[in-house]
């Protein structure tokens, strides 16, 4: 397949171009797509229809297959069929019902739903014959698994169950520093005064709190029910978190293997011929971990799609020892890059976004 592209047409692959890479065989579904299943700039990955329990998190390395691998580490077999549940603290992989025939000037990437971070469920996706996770090649042809992982909750999956989802690219479109710039003097990527924009649009820490009650997020609270990441609105949010309200000093300190939701200090957009990826803003200034679901849609808190900016919402997990961090602490930075072209669909418009406008929100199982 050849989508006519020329050398210089660089930017992550819109809505209607996917859906050409899946009528020319470039993205193989084993059945037919589901209707809500392609975003503005990314197609939602489904599971398939066994889950492997295996005895650690792997690479296949570039002599390998995931499937070698899975003969070689995996201790049991679970059907997916009718639903099963995935414990915590356990490892386990499952094939996807897409697989890939990409072109060869064509890359694709992954990364969790949001509403999987929301979960701490940890979800990665692998490729044959990769050293790295969540990465495809240009051209890359074979399955696709996901790696799951359970952190705080155990999960109720089934066959078709959405955890992941994946991008594609053309060339390289990080916008630069300068033409960054110029953007946030046009659009107002973020509501703070001369950010620095040298490294991306940067993200801070909300702990000065919402409403009259000066609330700042959650903390997972442990030996919970299962969650079935299929249902919506389902589940009483006290049984599940425990709510935090702000400290006098504007303080919280991270305890080691907590799980916490909190919000950004800043509301950001991304406009509609963008997307952008949150990343670490730097692993060395604190051992702590922010937005296991990273990429964020054309339109995201933009006016135009319904949004007035929408603060990002951060899963964070410390390491290996407590950690304060403060209000306002820099904990990532939005990246930005190019469209190919602007979506037919903005995230928000007509297509059941869970988090436009946001604050501070929970995945979508739970009942507000």
């Amino acid at each position: 397949m050849s989508l006519n592209l020329r050398a210089d047409d660089k930017g992550i692959l819109p809505d209607r171009i996917i859906a050409a890479l899946v009528r020319s065989g470039a993205v193989i579904p084993a059945r037919a797509l589901d209707d809500d299943q392609i975003q503005p700039a990314s197609i939602d990955l489904r599971l398939g229809e066994v889950a492997y329990r295996v005895r650690a998190s792997f690479l296949p390395g570039p002599d390998s297959t995931v499937g070698e691998r899975i003969d070689e580490l995996k201790l049991h077999e679970i059907p997916l069929g009718d639903g099963a549940v995935l414990e915590t603290a356990c490892v386990y992989i499952v094939p996807l019902i897409e697989s890939l025939a990409l072109p060869p000037e064509i890359a694709a990437s992954a990364n969790p739903k949001s509403s999987t971070g929301r979960l701490d469920v940890f979800t990665r996706v692998i490729a044959d014959q990769t050293r790295g996770f969540d990465q495809i090649n240009a051209g890359y042809h074979g399955p696709l698994y996901a790696e799951i992982s359970p952190r705080t909750f155990p999960v109720l999956v089934r066959e078709g169950s959405r955890l992941s989802q994946i991008r594609f690219r053309h060339g390289q479109a990080v916008v630069t520093r300068e033409a960054l710039a110029a953007l946030h003097r046009h659009e107002r990527l973020v509501d703070a005064e001369a950010p620095d924009l040298s490294d991306g649009v940067p993200v801070g820490v909300d702990l000065v709190g919402f409403g009259v009650d000066k609330f700042i997020g959650y903390r997972a609270k442990r030996h919970t029910g299962l969650i079935d990441v299929d249902r919506r609105a389902s589940y009483d949010i006290t049984e599940f978190w425990e709510p935090i309200r702000a400290r006098r000093d504007r303080s919280l300190i991270l305890d080691p293997g907590e799980f916490y939701i909190l919000a950004s200090k800043e509301a950001v957009q991304v406009p509609p011929d963008y997307a952008a990826e949150m990343v670490p803003f730097d692993p060395l200034v604190g051992e702590f971990r922010v937005h296991y679901a990273g990429f964020f849609d054309p339109g995201f808190g933009y006016a135009g799609a319904g949004g007035r900016g929408s603060r990002a919402v951060l899963e964070v997990r410390s390491r290996e020892v407590p950690f304060i961090i403060e209000h306002g602490q820099i904990v990532g930075r939005l990246v930005y890059e190019r469209m190919l072209a602007r979506p037919d669909a903005l995230y928000g418009q007509s297509i059941g976004s869970n988090y436009q406008a946001q604050s501070l929100k929970l995945s979508k199982h739970f009942r507000a």
